[in-house]
């Protein structure tokens, strides 16, 4: 299956290297290419497509107020966040305004054509800088438990459910899913569904019958 994509980042520099470092991948297909985040916004909501790749430092509109408007107007927008700012102030927001993945623009080149397969498919990428940042955040505090919906999120996807799965069977919205998986990689110091299963049994959070 092709994977269409917006870049959206203002150095017409980068965004040709993006273009040509995506363009080497068989299942990518680049659809538009935005310089600011209201054309971001305007071009993803036209189009649909499978993933938006956005920077946040961005004339006219920045990256988490694109973000905002197209997760408005299309709930299911998967949205991968590629950006020099690893900060708090920039990552939470970011993933609160509806990103479901977060790199830094070192990133390698594989781990990137990773994390946009899996952020398209709808699951959550981020970089390992990024989550320890999270994990930090919430180290000695109260909130590093996991809520006992998210260890139902968790006991579920333990099972192979998907996020649509997992949403059917708890009555709540695939977004809602995928916010509780950004606490749970926060919160358990990891970066993806496995990783945080084999760290909830290794934690004897859940349990593999």
């Amino acid at each position: 299956m092709t994977i269409k994509i917006i870049i959206a980042d203002d150095h017409p520099v980068v965004r040709s290297g993006l273009r040509a470092l995506l363009a080497s991948q068989s299942d990518f297909e680049i659809v538009g290419e935005a310089n600011n985040g209201e054309e971001a916004a305007r071009l993803a909501i036209s189009l649909v497509p499978d993933l938006v790749l956005m920077d946040l430092q961005m004339p006219i509109l920045d990256g988490i107020g694109a973000i905002k408007r197209i997760r408005d107007r299309l709930p299911k927008a998967n949205i991968l966040v590629l950006t020099t700012y690893g900060t708090d102030a920039d990552i939470l927001p970011a993933l609160e305004a509806g990103a479901i993945g977060y790199l830094l623009k070192d990133t390698p080149p594989e781990q990137l054509f990773q994390a946009v397969r899996n952020v398209a498919s709808g699951e959550m990428a981020l970089a390992p800088r990024v989550a320890e940042k999270i994990t930090q955040r919430l180290t000695n505090s109260s909130k590093s438990t996991l809520s006992s919906r998210e260890i139902e999120v968790l006991e579920l996807a333990s099972q192979g459910n998907p996020n649509k799965a997992i949403a059917k069977k708890l009555f709540i919205t695939e977004a809602t899913v995928k916010s509780h998986f950004v606490h749970i990689f926060s919160k358990l110091g990891v970066t993806d569904r496995t990783a945080a299963v084999t760290e909830a049994v290794k934690k004897k959070i859940i349990k593999i019958e």
